[in-house]
């Protein structure tokens, strides 16, 4: 049954609010998926605090207008899913791989990171590389690591001291 004017139209600000506004996209073609497979891949995506939206093609080029996506306007032919995120792209790109080698009829059509354009077999290494947290938890580790020497070698300089001293005492013992 077709849409009304009024319906298209808040198709269109949906997508607008939503996949159009993302500096985190994921174009997929779906062709053959099984309804288990959607909602389980819709639980996974959910995991990793993106979102994953069939969309109407042509009502989503009207919605992404003058937004970064539109730059991957010709991959909006035939069945089109939609997976965006505004958080880390990193986590939603892991869970679509490995999504992928349960359900093969995933196909990657083209990518969006950080409101840059991404060719689809750029997504797996995308998937390869470590989440934002990992990123930040061994910065953290890095930055440390030369204050914490620091520290030991400040404390080891009195403490030899005081060994020292000791030493000198038991000699003037003897």
């Amino acid at each position: 049954m077709p849409q009304t004017p009024s319906e298209k139209q808040e198709t269109i600000d949906s997508y607008q609010r939503g996949l159009a506004s993302a500096p985190h996209a994921f174009v997929l073609g779906f062709q053959g998926i099984k309804v288990a497979q959607v909602t389980e891949l819709r639980r996974r995506i959910r995991e990793k605090g993106g979102h994953y939206e069939v969309v109407k093609n042509t009502l989503a080029l009207r919605a992404i207008q003058g937004q970064a996506l539109e730059s991957l306007k010709e991959h909006f032919v035939g069945p089109t899913a939609v997976v965006y995120v505004q958080g880390d792209p990193v986590g939603v790109a892991k869970a679509l791989m490995d999504f992928r080698k349960e359900a093969p009829v995933i196909e990657f059509k083209a990518a969006l990171v950080e409101k840059q354009a991404i060719r689809a077999d750029q997504i797996d290494e995308i998937a390869k590389m470590p989440s934002r947290t990992e990123l930040i938890s061994k910065l953290l580790f890095l930055l440390q690591s030369p204050v914490s020497r620091l520290a030991r070698t400040l404390a080891a300089v009195p403490q030899q001291l005081v060994i020292a001293l000791d030493q000198i005492g038991k000699q003037k013992e003897a």
